[in-house]
C-alpha cells in the first residue's frame, strides 16, 4: 500500500514529497523531521561531474595534440613526434595495467576511475600514431583493411582484461571499418557508402553482434558486455537492412522485411525484460519504419488508394504514437523503477 501511494504521486521534490506524505499522515512529524533534516545534511556526489571532467579532458587532450601535430609537423622532428605518442601510449597502458584488479568473466570491481580513463586515452593515442604513421611514412601503404584490423585486434583483448566497455566499442568500430574496407576497398575513394556489398556485411556483422550479445548473457562471459554487443549490433544490423530494403540493394525484399520485424521483436522482449527505454524507442522506432514502407509498397503493387490509405494512415500514426508515449512506462515495467 505505501509503496503504491508512493508511486501514484507525480514527480515532485523531495520536501514537496515528504510534505504530501505528512500531510496524508503517511509519515509522523518527527519522522517528516528526520527526513528534511538528512535531505539538508546529506553530502552530494560528484562522482559522475568528475568521469565526466576526466573524459572532457582526455578527449581535448587528443584533439590538442592531433592539431599541434599538424600544424607544426615540419618544425618537430618526427622522430621525436613517434617517441613522444610511444611514450604516452606505453605509460597510460603500464599506469592502467598496474592498478587494475584481476581478471573475472564477471564485472570486475573499480577502485579507481584514473586508470580506466588512462586506458582510454593509450587506445586514442594509439590511433593517433597510426594515423602519424600511415601520413608520414605510409607504413600500411594502400593495405588500409589492416591499418583498421589492428585496432580491433589490439582494442578487444584490452576491453576484457581491463573490463572497459568504451574499449570494447571502439574494437567494434573498429572491426565495423574492416569489415566495410575488406568488402568494398574501393567505396572509400568514391563516396558510396550504400551498396549492396556493404550492406550484406553490415547485416552480418549485425548478426553475429547480436550472438555474441546472446551467449555473453546466456553463458555469464562478461554479461554485461551484451548492452554494448546488442545496441551496437541491432543499430548496424537494423539501419543496413532498413536502408538496403528502401533502396532495394538485396532481394528478397519480404526477407528483409521480416529480418528486421524478427529483430525488433526481439529489441521489444529485451526491453520489457530489462526494462530499458532505449531498446524499446529501437524496436518500435524501426518496426514502425518497415511497417510504413511494406504497407505502402504492397498498396502500390496492388494500385490501391494511396492518398486515402495515407491520409487514414498518418492519423491512427499519430494517435498510436500519443498512445504509446503515455503508456511507454507500462509497456516497459518500470514499476520497480530499475530502468536504464
Amino acid at each position: 500500500m505505501f509503496s503504491s501511494l508512493i508511486f501514484s504521486l507525480p514527480p515532485v521534490q523531495p520536501t514537496d514529497f515528504v510534505a504530501e506524505l505528512r500531510a496524508r499522515e503517511v509519515l509522523t512529524e518527527a519522522q517528516a523531521e528526520a527526513i528534511y533534516e538528512y535531505e539538508r545534511t546529506r553530502p552530494f556526489s560528484l562522482h559522475y561531474e568528475l568521469r565526466t571532467l576526466l573524459y572532457l579532458g582526455i578527449v581535448l587532450l587528443t584533439g590538442g595534440l592531433g592539431v599541434l601535430l599538424y600544424q607544426h609537423a615540419d618544425d618537430i622532428s618526427h622522430s621525436l613526434i613517434v617517441a613522444a605518442l610511444v611514450l604516452l601510449m606505453a605509460g597510460s597502458f603500464g599506469y592502467a595495467a598496474r592498478h587494475q584488479p584481476p581478471f573475472t568473466w564477471q564485472q570486475a570491481p573499480t577502485p579507481s576511475v584514473l586508470p580506466d580513463y588512462l586506458l582510454l586515452l593509450g587506445c586514442l593515442l594509439f590511433l593517433s600514431l597510426e594515423g602519424y604513421l600511415q601520413a608520414k611514412y605510409t607504413f600500411f601503404s594502400n593495405r588500409y583493411g589492416l591499418a583498421t584490423l589492428l585496432p580491433a585486434l589490439l582494442f578487444l583483448p584490452l576491453a576484457y582484461r581491463f573490463d572497459h566497455r568504451g574499449v570494447l566499442s571502439m574494437a567494434i568500430t573498429a572491426l565495423a571499418a574492416w569489415v566495410g574496407l575488406s568488402v568494398a576497398p574501393l567505396s572509400v575513394f568514391s563516396n558510396q557508402f550504400l551498396t549492396a556489398a556493404i550492406c550484406r556485411a553490415a547485416i552480418g556483422l549485425g548478426m553475429f553482434l547480436l550472438l555474441v550479445a546472446w551467449q555473453s548473457e546466456k553463458r555469464r562471459l562478461k554479461p554485461h558486455f551484451a548492452y554494448t554487443y546488442l545496441l551496437l549490433g541491432s543499430n548496424l544490423l537494423l539501419a543496413s537492412a532498413t536502408a538496403a530494403m528502401s533502396q532495394e540493394l538485396l532481394r528478397p525484399l519480404v526477407l528483409l522485411f521480416l529480418l528486421i520485424l524478427g529483430v525488433c521483436a526481439y529489441l521489444f522482449l529485451y526491453a520489457r525484460r530489462t526494462h530499458s527505454y532505449l531498446f524499446m524507442l529501437l524496436s518500435v522506432g524501426y518496426g514502425y519504419v518497415a511497417v510504413t514502407y511494406g504497407l505502402f509498397s504492397l498498396l502500390e503493387y496492388t494500385h490501391g488508394d494511396i492518398v486515402g490509405l495515407f491520409i487514414f494512415y498518418i492519423i491512427c500514426s499519430v494517435a498510436g504514437i500519443v498512445w504509446f508515449l503515455a503508456n511507454i512506462q507500462k509497456i516497459v515495467g518500470t514499476d520497480d523503477r530499475q530502468s536504464l
